[in-house]
């Protein structure tokens, strides 16, 4: 196999070590940053994904990997910025006020990262002034709300309504969801977009960025 082929499935396996050698050697060799990115981290965790939503792999095996996953891409990061390569968006991530799970939330962190997004996580039990000032202050192109609990999902109604009257709702994609969110549930919020699942996410927050 080639280079990026075994970086792709060093990510896949969780393999730290076998990662940051195979980033090695690829730079000795002449590959790019770039090409070592997207054609072996962000690959292999983008295979994973498709897995995971196929119910192939499980939680576990998807935290080991972006574990790898976010290793490498640390020891790629200072060529990356040398060589002026972007992120193919940016995300605001949070579960809502009065929630405080974060599985959830945390798998869509690193599908959305393994898709080559920046993301910022606030954390659990966010305020909507919280997520209004994120927006603010890091202008990203998706907002991604997680609630887990039919009693706090109204809550992310109320974070769209905070973006609103913040005066910045036609500058953001808003994608929710969590256990108890559906597809009707989204559009009757006023959100962008709903995801079923992690994988999804990253698929669906990927195709706004385009059809914007």
């Amino acid at each position: 196999m080639s280079i990026l082929e075994n970086l792709s499935e060093a990510v896949q396996k969780g393999r730290v070590k076998d990662v940051l050698a195979l980033i090695e050697v690829g730079l000795e060799e002449g590959l790019s940053a770039q090409e070592l990115l997207d054609g072996g981290l962000l690959k292999g965790m983008g295979l994973l994904g498709v897995r995971f939503k196929n119910n192939e792999v499980f939680v576990p095996e998807v935290l080991i990997a972006a574990r790898a996953l976010n290793k490498g891409s640390e020891a790629l990061k200072p060529r990356l910025i040398a060589a002026g390569v972007q992120a193919r968006g940016k995300a605001v991530i949070g579960t809502v006020k009065g929630d405080l799970h974060d599985i959830g939330k945390n798998l869509v962190k690193m599908m959305l990262e393994g898709a080559g997004f920046e993301v910022v996580d606030l954390g659990v039990d966010v305020p909507d002034e919280t997520f209004v000032s994120a927006l603010q202050e890091h202008t990203p192109d998706v907002l991604c709300l997680s609630a887990l609990l039919t009693t706090t999902m109204r809550q992310q109604e109320s974070v769209i309504a905070a973006v609103v009257a913040a005066g910045l709702r036609n500058s953001v994609k808003i994608l929710v969801g969590g256990a108890p969110i559906t597809t009707a549930f989204a559009t009757e919020i006023g959100a962008d977009g709903y995801a079923p699942d992690a994988a999804s996410a990253a698929d669906v927050a990927t195709s706004m960025l385009a059809a914007a």
